[in-house]
């Protein structure tokens, strides 16, 4: 392989102390750089020649060694006893790449790795990069511990606009161990996207998909019960539900067998065409939301659909069948094709990508049902941050769906064995959270909406019930706040589900009994849903 100096000057680029900087022959102008391209590569090393090592900084537990399959790899080693932060780094120039994507990839393994006490912790193949708006960004693949021989580690990062300070880690956190790193690879995944455009002065009806003022409401039990729907609708007074068809949630590897999906669905169906039923008599309108597709996950959370063609036709030819059954149904407010679209990895040629597959489910309903709504999910767990690099779809009647658990450090405090204690508002990490660090962190949604005057529904948003006082409620009132003032239809995580989100349940953990008084959450929640018209 070329040296990387050899390696960037051919692309008139030069690597220079580990930083990528611009290069011309002396006495020349340096040439502006040629426009970023989905593909392009960044950077590239195999660790082979001194000038492929020069960069990175040194430490007394990394050392260069035999690699894959030969050549050199860079061997990262923590004694028992000293789990820590063990890594070496390259610092990495992303100002070009700016708002957005780059892809990371390299050959790794690993003997004796001992697992974290976070999942993103372990081995460490990581960007890191600052964001003076977004604060700082971590991206890696979760869950790489234990022994292995040599394999891909690989992830995409969004790059926030302003980002600064970027550097390539490699080693150990929280673990102890030894890792090879080898075959380091960036390219661009997306390329920066030309700024939206202005707002029209006058743009004119916003189709919502529905002639009320507002819909509010939850996310729907894992099961039909028709006394949750009658509460929710004539005591509670809730106009909207999304209703779940779930399962194996957070399980990798699921749902892989078609036919024994095909029973499962259909039995899924068998209890929405109840719960429609019900919906209809209490004054519900209803999001049918595919929260579990055909395929599943794999284990770096990318959905199957997105990589294989069968399942992706599976998806398309599913909801073909959704909308031949439920086309012209009074209490359907629209189809929310897939729940929460993580890529990580590029799709192989000719399979569509999040977005694309979005869009061939979306004409495939289209050409049976041309007029119920259909809800298009952002990439990056339909994060508001998803929404930096989306772009809106040729399909009519379309609505946009945003999910908003941001920060996580506090809405997810205790799940999955994180830590607790942390408080809204104050300051977690580096930022002071406050509703207007929230309104930061939804301003791409805003951008969105008001570039191209579609409709915002909010489809998930929560904080655990036991964050520490009235931190929960007070989370909840700011961003319900922000929802109303930017005139988003909203359905809070969740109704009578896994009771961690329960707003009927108090903030100790081990009680799973509803209370006996109203939650300040509840009176919050019961409080909007008293604005609410009913659906006719």
């Amino acid at each position: 392989m070329e040296t990387l100096e050899s390696f960037w000057r051919c692309g008139g680029w030069l690597l220079v102390g580990g930083l990528l900087a611009g290069w011309a022959p002396a006495g020349q102008a340096a040439e502006a750089p040629p426009a970023v391209r989905r593909g392009d590569v960044v950077f590239r090393t195999n660790f082979d020649t001194p000038e492929e090592r020069a960069g990175w900084s040194q430490a007394p537990f990394a050392e260069w060694t035999t690699g894959h399959p030969g050549g050199t790899a860079l061997r990262v080693t923590v004694p028992a006893g000293q789990a820590g932060a063990h890594m070496i780094r390259l610092p990495l120039d992303l100002t070009r790449y700016r708002g957005g994507k780059l892809y990371f990839e390299c050959r790794a393994k690993a003997e004796d790795v001992s697992k974290p006490p976070e999942p993103y912790n372990g081995v460490k193949f990581m960007l890191h990069y600052q964001s003076p708006q977004e604060g700082p960004h971590w991206n890696n693949e979760n869950n790489v511990h234990g022994t292995f021989d040599w394999r891909k580690l690989s992830f995409t990062s969004p790059i926030a606009a302003d980002a600064t300070g970027g550097e390539i880690n490699l080693g150990l956190q929280g673990s102890t161990g030894t890792v090879w790193f080898d075959d380091l690879k960036v390219v661009v995944a997306s390329a920066p996207r030309p700024p939206r455009p202005r707002p029209k002065p006058n743009p004119g009806p916003v189709f919502k998909g529905h002639n009320l003022p507002r819909l509010r409401g939850v996310m729907s039990p894992n099961e039909f019960r028709d006394e949750d729907l009658r509460v929710l609708g004539q005591e509670w007074k809730a106009n909207v539900i999304r209703w779940q068809m779930t399962r194996n949630w957070g399980q990798a590897g699921t749902d892989r067998d078609l036919e024994e999906y095909g029973r499962w669905i259909d039995s899924e169906l068998a209890d929405l065409d109840k719960a429609l039923e019900a919906c209809r008599r209490y004054g519900l309108l209803a999001v049918i939301d595919l929260h579990s597709p055909p395929g599943g996950r794999y284990e770096n959370n990318d959905l199957a659909i997105f990589h294989e063609p069968r399942y992706q036709d599976a998806f398309v030819a599913l909801w073909e069948k959704i909308a031949r059954r439920y086309r012209g149904h009074p209490a359907v407010w629209g189809y929310d094709l897939v729940n929460e679209p993580v890529q990580n990895v590029p799709p192989p040629e000719g399979v569509a990508d999040y977005l694309g597959a979005q869009v061939r489910a979306a004409r495939a309903i289209r050409a049976i049902d041309p007029d119920t709504p259909i809800f298009i999910e952002a990439d990056e767990w339909d994060s508001a941050a998803g929404f930096r690099n989306l772009e809106p779809v040729d399909v009519p009647r379309v609505i946009y769906q945003v999910h908003m658990y941001v920060p996580g450090e506090f809405t997810h405090q205790g799940v999955y064995g994180s830590s607790t204690g942390v408080r809204y508002p104050g300051k977690i990490g580096a930022t002071e959270w406050n509703k207007e660090q929230l309104r930061k962190v939804l301003q791409p949604v805003r951008e969105f909406q008001l570039a191209y005057n579609v409709h915002i529904y909010v489809g998930e948003f929560s904080a655990i019930r036991w964050a520490p006082g009235d931190s929960a409620y007070r989370y909840l009132k700011d961003c319900i706040e922000l929802f109303e003032e930017y005139g988003w239809d909203w359905t809070y995580h969740a109704y009578r589900e896994w009771d961690g989100w329960s707003v009927e349940h108090g903030p100790d953990p081990n009680d799973h009994r509803p209370t006996t008084e109203p939650t300040d959450r509840k009176r919050l929640l019961l409080q909007w849903f008293a604005k609410n018209r009913k659906p006719k």
